[in-house]
């Protein structure tokens, strides 16, 4: 598998990042993200998941209708995700804000050509 298969797979999957950190290191390419931020990204889903599981399970809700849209470039999906959840926690966007700005995704994506 390509690393940004293993990337969405994991990340469609719920998988721990943590472990596709070790994982990603067995693979030579470069990933969008660097140790820390995955690892940063893995805590704001447990904190997340803890904190606000409807919020949790409405990202991955969001991801799906996303993808089952089939709109804009398929690597990208996962990709988006993590970055919205890098998002939370941070300054002061609540999780909330970054859930609403992440479905408002759902009407920018134009299909790949």
């Amino acid at each position: 598998m390509s690393l940004i298969e293993t990337f969405t797979d994991y990340v469609l999957n719920r998988k721990n990042l943590k472990e596709y950190v070790e994982i990603r290191k067995t693979i030579n390419e470069r990933g969008e993200f660097n140790d820390t931020k995955l690892i940063q990204a893995e805590e704001n889903l447990q904190r997340l998941k803890a904190e606000e599981p409807a919020i949790y399970e409405g990202m991955y809700e969001t991801l799906a209708k996303i993808y089952a849209r089939n709109a804009g470039l398929s690597i990208e999906y996962p990709i988006d995700f993590i970055r919205q959840i890098l998002k939370m926690y941070k300054n002061s966007l609540t999780p909330q804000q970054v859930y609403e700005e992440y479905q408002r995704m759902l009407h920018h994506y134009h299909h790949d050509v």
